[in-house]
This record gives structure tokens, C-alpha cells and sequence, in this order.
């Protein structure tokens, strides 16, 4: 017997969960809001992150850092360039969750390829950075004095609601390429890609808790992310220039570095990378 009673049947929406610590967990608040395709129709549910879950996300980021910066620079390259290839491989997924949310057809395809390409280059530079930005420095006593870039810590990374896949990429891209670990928080409107790049990471070798992918409100939770004792960066790329403010305003409490950038500033750069990397210097004396 057909389980519909009529000639249409009801659809059931997909509800995109979080990802912390290498799960996918719901809500602890039990909290979801409508994601409504282009048509303003109802085609999911996103799950609305609340200050817990940050702190779970936090908390799990903080624990994985280590072991990720610990990695060789080659083998966070080879794992980055494996969510490359498994995006590429997913390309067709993608390109439809886009045109859902919005966008041509044309614009989808370009913006995925877009997605792909900006992981290869970051990883790419993942053992190229630190001799890149390292030097020898002058000093007039008999000491050797050398700097060289260190990951910060945990970034906060609040995507921007244009290009919503790419727009996420570009911001934790070159932050784990230098060895950070990250929470970042969806597009609040466009969030499906942000969910299904996380299911990219999670079989893509990449350690539990080094990337979480919340998907909720950035009036809610960006304070959250510039206050927060054990976030050591945000990287903010909305177009909002009050909630910029507020995060500044939080971040100042506990002197978090603030990286401010353009909606559209998505070009590749390895001074992205330097944005979320703390330059260390060591004196080392001369045996005479």
C-alpha cells in the first residue's frame, strides 16, 4: 500500500547536523531554523548552534592543535590536497546545493572549481611558509638570532554569506595550512555546502576537532568568538561592519588578533597564511 494518501507525497527535508570533534552531533539546544531555496520554499533544516556547542567546538579544536602543527608540513600538505581531490571527486553534489541556494548554474560550476583549486594551492604551501617567511636576523652580540612563523593556536573563522562554499574554504584554508585548528561558523542562510565540506574533511585524513563547521546566527555567536579565553584568532569576511565592530570589541578584552577581510577577498595568498601565524624569534649563542 502506497504510504501517501493522495497523488503528492510530502517530501522529507534533510537536517544538517554540526561537526565537532570529528562527529556529527545535533544541537545540545535542540534548536533548527528553515533553509529555504531560491524560491523561498522550505528544502532543509540547519541545526542553530548555540554558545555550548561553541565551546565544544573550542574545546576540540584546542585539543587537536597540537598534534596537527606537531604533523610534518608535508603531511598536512598531502591531506589538504586530499580534501581537494575528494571535493573534485563530489563536484556534482556541491554544484546542486549551490543552484538550490541561489546560484546559475554557470557560477556554481565555477565556484566549486574555484573551492578545489584554493586547497591545492594552500596545499602547496604548507612546506613552503615557513622558509618563505623564516629569516636570519643581524645582531650585534655572538648569538645567532632566527625567526620563523608558528601557528597561533585556534582560529575563529565566520564565513561570509556570498560564495558560500568558497567563501568558507578561503577563510580555514590557509589557516590550517599553517598548522592551526579551526571553528568556523556557516553562512547563516546558505549553510549546506559548509556541512557537506565537513563530511569532505571527515574522510579525508584530516584529525578529529582540527576543522569544526557550525552552522547557526553570526548576531548570536560572533561575540562568542572574539570573547572566548582559548580562541587565538577570528578571521571575519562578512559584509557587516557592525558585527566586525562587535567581534573587535570582544577580541580586545583578551588582545585576540582580528583579521578582517573583504567578502570578495578570496584570491589565494600566502600571506593569508601569516594572518593566523605568530612570528617567533630564538637567539642562540656563539661557542667562541
Amino acid at each position: 500500500m502506497s504510504a501517501s494518501t493522495g497523488d503528492a507525497r510530502i517530501d522529507v527535508m534533510k537536517t544538517y547536523k554540526l561537526y565537532i570533534g570529528g562527529k556529527f552531533p545535533r544541537t545540545e539546544s535542540g534548536r533548527y531554523y528553515v533553509v529555504n531555496d531560491a524560491d523561498g520554499k522550505a528544502m532543509a533544516n540547519a541545526s542553530l548552534a548555540s554558545r555550548k556547542d561553541f565551546r565544544e567546538a573550542v574545546r576540540a579544536a584546542r585539543g587537536a592543535q597540537a598534534g596537527w602543527a606537531g604533523a610534518s608540513a608535508y603531511l598536512r600538505g598531502q591531506i589538504l590536497y586530499r580534501c581537494a581531490e575528494m571535493l573534485a571527486g563530489r563536484a556534482a553534489q556541491f554544484e546542486s546545493e549551490l543552484v538550490a541556494m541561489g546560484a546559475d548554474a554557470t557560477s556554481a560550476s565555477k565556484e566549486v572549481a574555484d573551492a578545489v583549486d584554493l586547497l591545492v594551492y594552500y596545499a602547496g604551501w604548507c612546506d613552503k611558509v615557513t622558509q618563505v617567511f623564516s629569516s636570519v636576523n643581524p645582531v650585534s652580540s655572538s648569538h645567532f638570532n632566527f625567526s620563523l612563523p608558528e601557528p597561533t593556536g585556534v582560529v575563529g573563522a565566520i564565513a561570509p554569506a556570498e560564495q558560500p562554499l568558497l567563501g568558507l574554504v578561503a577563510q580555514v584554508s590557509p589557516a590550517l595550512s599553517g598548522g592551526n585548528a579551526c571553528v568556523a561558523l556557516a553562512a547563516e542562510e546558505r549553510p549546506l555546502c559548509a556541512i557537506s565540506f565537513a563530511e569532505v574533511v571527515h574522510s579525508s585524513d584530516v584529525p578529529a576537532g582540527v576543522l569544526n563547521v557550525l552552522t547557526g546566527s553570526p548576531a548570536e555567536l560572533a561575540e562568542h568568538f572574539g570573547s572566548h579565553m582559548d580562541v587565538n584568532a577570528v578571521v571575519y569576511a562578512g559584509a557587516d561592519p557592525e558585527l566586525a565592530k562587535a567581534i573587535a570589541a570582544a577580541a580586545a578584552g583578551n588582545v585576540k588578533r582580528v583579521v578582517l577581510r573583504s567578502s570578495q577577498d578570496d584570491e589565494p595568498s600566502p600571506y593569508h597564511i601569516l594572518d593566523t601565524q605568530e612570528i617567533k624569534t630564538t637567539w642562540h649563542p656563539i661557542e667562541r
